[in-house]
Order: C-alpha cells, then structure tokens, then sequence
C-alpha cells in the first residue's frame, strides 16, 4: 500500500516539478523524497502541510492517506486486522459524538 507516495508523486509530476525542486521545498534530500513517493518511507507527518501548501491540494487528503499508511502497516500481518478496523472506527465515531456535545 502506497496510496500517499503515489499521490505525491502524482500531484508532483502533474505539476511538472523535479524531485529535487520538491525535496528543496521541503528541506529533505531528494533520496528520501524518492523513498516516500515509492513507498518505501512513510515521510515525517509534519511534511504533509508542507505537500499540501506546495501541491495547493487539501491537507486533509494528504493525512488521510498518510494516516492509512501508518495503520495498514501496523494491521498488514494481522489476522484479526478488519475486526480492529472495525471497533477502532467505532470507539473515533463514539468520541466524535461525545466532542460534539
């Protein structure tokens, strides 16, 4: 699972911008700007405003698919995988409510 490197690079190359210019922006080196867009690093969450502002998307579409990341890797290898899926989605919904309150 790759949903946030792909859309990183694709929002990159959509705007015709070089990795190196990305990773300038962000001050990363361009290796680790390479390795978020394959996937093979997640990129430190306070680098997603940064995309966002950058690429003028929204961050929240960017930390969603950041946060699915980090979760698809902690569950990938679990069988009971779906079944925490479900009762953390409840236990967000129920505390939601509560905020609203």
């Amino acid at each position: 699972m790759n949903q946030f490197g792909d859309r990183i690079k694709e929002f990159r190359e959509q705007q015709g911008l070089l990795q190196k210019y990305v990773a300038n922006k962000l001050d990363i080196d361009t290796p680790m700007l390479s390795k978020i867009e394959r996937g093979e690093r997640p990129g430190r969450k306070e680098l997603i405003p940064l995309f966002a502002k950058l690429f003028q998307v929204p961050e929240e579409e960017l930390l969603s698919l950041w946060l699915a990341g980090k979760v698809y890797k902690m569950l990938e290898n679990e069988k009971t995988a779906l079944q925490a899926m479900q009762v953390a989605e409840e236990e967000i919904k129920s505390k939601a409510k509560r905020k609203k309150k």
